[in-house]
């Protein structure tokens, strides 16, 4: 007589969930605040009643054990900068005065006070404040915020897991402090930060945190041995603490790597790993190094970054296999929740059978809910569930949307000649420069102007039908208008109109494209209170007709000085979109690419002199790992081209990158082929530009001089001590002036104040230069 096997035991839980509110709750007091209007005291307690209500969703789908700590104001990072002491010195009096305005002070920066650094989180479009460390940093405990809010759960009768920045990333994420001489290691700061920790588990640990999660992702990027080394001691260390809760290690984004038999090695008593995508690799390297016998292991089988629906079907097939190397698999997401929409029940407006390709944040939830009930009890309690999923796959991958043989033909059909500007560099430049007659060192912007309240009114109206396309055509035209009068006024010397009609640089043009459904309600966070729509690329793409044409046109004949053409680039439209997954990501870029070279060609033919080919993505979306790096940049570097070579040699392409780490993508840059790119520069104190000059970059550079993420107002001599750095790597007759991005998040004073200050501020250097040259 055979025994029946003992029943599997699997939880369901989540590393983090979007932080916004249904309606965007979070955003409204947080800028409430920040504009007087809003007291600490109702922040507190709206931030506090989403917190709550995230908990009771999770747990009412079926979660296990919630998280805690996710949770932010603004920046999980910067949450961690406060919970170690790593508050930067010109910050300090400021966090000692008012801890909450101090903390917004690190974030935004002040009049005197300049912010932290601000880049992308590994290969996401979620932005986070960058810590500064140096050789004289002393690290202090501060569990306040962390034991607040497991408290909180408790208290409501959750079970409850508090979620921390883990200290090896923490280190490999932050940078020198300004004026720290160079060659110094954040990392070397380990031994000094590690008791720091032990402070906050054991203080989580008294109130009263069975297991915390410590997040580790930078550990699935290449990592040298030394750090590598770092990590084993770190976990060797909080391992053998006596006063503290179990330890969850999470890592997310990819693949564990050398990095995975160093955690698994180490005294702690559960992993968390990424099982999707290229991450399905951890599935044989787990095996290959032992697995966790008698330890938890956290499955992440559900995509937490992208919103397609599950493959039921695989993931139960990868969970089964676990089961035979940890003492207890749960089924988790990827990554924290943070990264897709709340929610796919308020889109009505898409395609019923779209929709049911599509899962966000609760339809995830309930995914991983359903795969723990799979796991336990057997494929057979959710029949129902798997035949709806097999269902809903099959409909998808049938779909004429996801198959349109005009644009594969059209794709396919692409030679090496399309992707070349006929024309070198240096015959294009000479061109350049009698065609469009600017001074040195021109003066331009990024692309937008301030979205005022009167804009989103007439979109809104627009929408609700208060007025019809005529009037809010008239609307669009007068903002033109205006921009362009002040821009004259203000004497700079590229224009541009403003972008007033665009929400979202790619929501704008995904919604005229056919192959992408645009949601209504599909907010994603990308740093603070600032939220995008990422519009959904489902299917084949192509252009109906021109997107930009007639506002670009009309701005022109409003001005005799020349006025940009302005696009977003192949590989922004996959990065900021959520992208599909049934094809090679190569392939979809190529299709975006030939419906951009239309509108180029087209924006040409109407007599547009400049055309800004936007593509700050291009860094972001470069993997993790160094060795898949290549593929990626040959297919990237190759849609941008692809977009932009139909033109003439006298038409100038500009591109626009931000907030990301260059230097390791310079090669690339040049590879682009664009005659005038603008980056960030500002907050990174024009490091770039050194970079380029050290790769002997040939082309022209508007690196950023004013921080358009900040509400300060850069003064004429902070833009003038900016110039000469970047006059230092760039020769001049090859250097721009603008901002580090568009201005839509900016109010017009600041807006107004300052690009005089960078008007001014040029003025002041040419003739410095004029008169060296006299």
């Amino acid at each position: 007589m055979t025994s029946t096997p003992p029943p599997v035991t699997a939880g369901a839980t989540v590393y983090g969930h979007p932080r916004q509110g249904g309606s965007r709750e979070l955003k409204r007091a947080v800028e409430g605040y920040w504009r007087g209007r809003v007291t600490a005291g109702v922040l507190g307690e709206v931030a506090a009643g989403l917190r709550r209500a995230n908990w009771r969703q999770l747990a009412e789908a079926g979660i296990d054990e919630v998280p805690t700590g996710d949770f932010s104001l603004y920046d999980h990072v910067l949450d961690t900068v406060v919970m170690v002491g790593a508050v930067p010195e010109r910050h300090r009096a400021a966090v000692a005065g008012a801890a909450l305005g101090g903390y917004f002070a690190m974030a935004r920066g002040t009049q005197d006070a300049a912010p932290l650094e601000m880049t992308k989180w590994f290969d996401t479009n979620y932005h986070y404040l960058v810590p500064e460390v140096g050789p004289g940093t002393v690290f202090t405990a501060d569990s306040t915020r962390q034991v607040g809010e497991l408290a909180e759960a408790l208290a409501l009768g959750y079970a409850a897991r508090p979620v921390l920045v883990g200290p090896v990333t923490f280190l490999l994420l932050a940078r020198p402090a300004p004026g720290v001489t160079a060659g110094f290691e954040p990392l070397s700061l380990l031994e000094r930060l590690l008791p720091v920790y032990a402070r906050v588990l054991a203080d989580l640990r008294a109130a009263g945190a069975e297991w915390v999660q410590l997040d580790e992702p930078a550990l699935v990027q290449d990592r040298s041995g030394a750090e590598l080394e770092a990590a084993a001691r770190a976990y060797a260390v909080l391992g053998g603490l006596g006063d503290r809760p179990r330890l969850l290690v999470a890592s997310y984004f990819g693949r564990l790597g050398e990095a995975l038999p160093v955690l698994a090695g180490s005294p702690v008593e559960g992993l968390a790993v990424d099982f999707t995508g290229p991450a399905a690799g951890n599935l044989a390297a787990l095996a290959a190094a032992g697995g966790l016998p008698g330890r938890r292991l956290v499955a992440g089988v559900v995509d937490g970054r992208n919103i397609w629906l599950n493959d039921f079907e695989e993931s139960l097939a990868t969970l089964n296999t676990l089961l035979g190397l940890a003492g207890r698999v749960d089924v988790a997401a990827s990554c924290s929740l943070l990264h897709v929409p709340l929610d796919t029940a308020p889109e009505t407006d898409i395609d019923p059978a779209v929709l049911s390709w599509l899962a966000f944040a609760r339809q995830k939830t309930a995914e991983v809910v359903t795969l723990a009930r799979g796991l336990a009890q057997g494929p057979g309690v959710i029949a129902a569930e798997l035949a709806a999923n097999r269902a809903a796959l099959a409909s998808r991958a049938d779909s004429p949307i996801t198959h349109d043989p005009v644009v594969r033909a059209r794709a396919a059909a692409v030679t090496d000649a399309d992707t070349r500007r006929p024309q070198p560099y240096a015959e294009r430049t000479t061109a350049q420069r009698e065609h469009l007659n600017l001074p040195l060192l021109p003066t331009t912007t990024i692309g937008s102007f301030p979205q005022t309240a009167e804009l989103r009114t007439a979109r809104a109206d627009l929408r609700a039908g208060r007025i019809d396309a005529a009037g809010y055509e008239a609307r669009i035209r007068a903002e033109i208008a205006g921009v362009i009068a002040f821009q004259e006024e203000a004497g700079l010397d590229v224009l541009v109109h403003g972008e007033p009609e665009r929400g979202d640089m790619v929501q704008y043009f995904a919604e005229q494209l056919t192959g992408y459904v645009a949601t209504r309600h599909g907010w994603v966070q990308s740093y603070g209170t600032r939220y995008v729509r990422p519009p959904v690329l489902a299917g084949d793409i192509s252009r109906p007709g021109p997107m930009t044409v007639r506002w670009t046109t009309y701005a022109q004949s409003l001005t005799d000085r020349p006025v940009k053409g302005m696009l977003t680039g192949p590989v922004t439209m996959l990065a900021w979109s959520f992208v599909r997954d049934d094809q090679p990501l190569g392939d979809t870029a190529r299709q975006v690419a030939l419906a951009l070279r239309q509108e180029v060609t087209d924006l040409e033919a109407a007599g547009t002199p400049l055309i800004q080919v936007d593509e700050p993505a291009l860094r972001e979306t470069l993997p993790l790992r160094a060795a898949d790096r290549p593929p990626y940049l040959a297919w990237a570097t190759e849609a941008f081209r692809l977009t932009t070579s139909g033109v003439r040699a006298e038409t100038q392409i500009h591109t626009h990158m931000c907030y990301a780490e260059f230097g390791d993508i310079v090669s690339a840059i040049d590879d682009l082929d664009a005659d005038v790119i603008s980056l960030e520069a500002a907050r990174s104190r024009m490091r770039i530009a050194h970079e380029l000059a050290a790769h002997h970059y040939p082309r022209q550079t508007g690196p950023g001089v004013y921080d358009i993420h900040s509400p300060r107002i850069p003064t004429t001599n902070e833009t003038t001590t900016l110039l000469r750095q970047a006059l230092n790597a760039i020769p001049a007759d090859r250097l721009w002036i603008n901002p580090d991005c568009g201005l839509k998040t900016r109010t017009w004073p600041e807006t107004t104040a300052s690009l005089h200050n960078l008007v001014t501020a040029a003025r002041q250097i040419r003739a410095e230069l004029a008169s060296t040259t006299s």
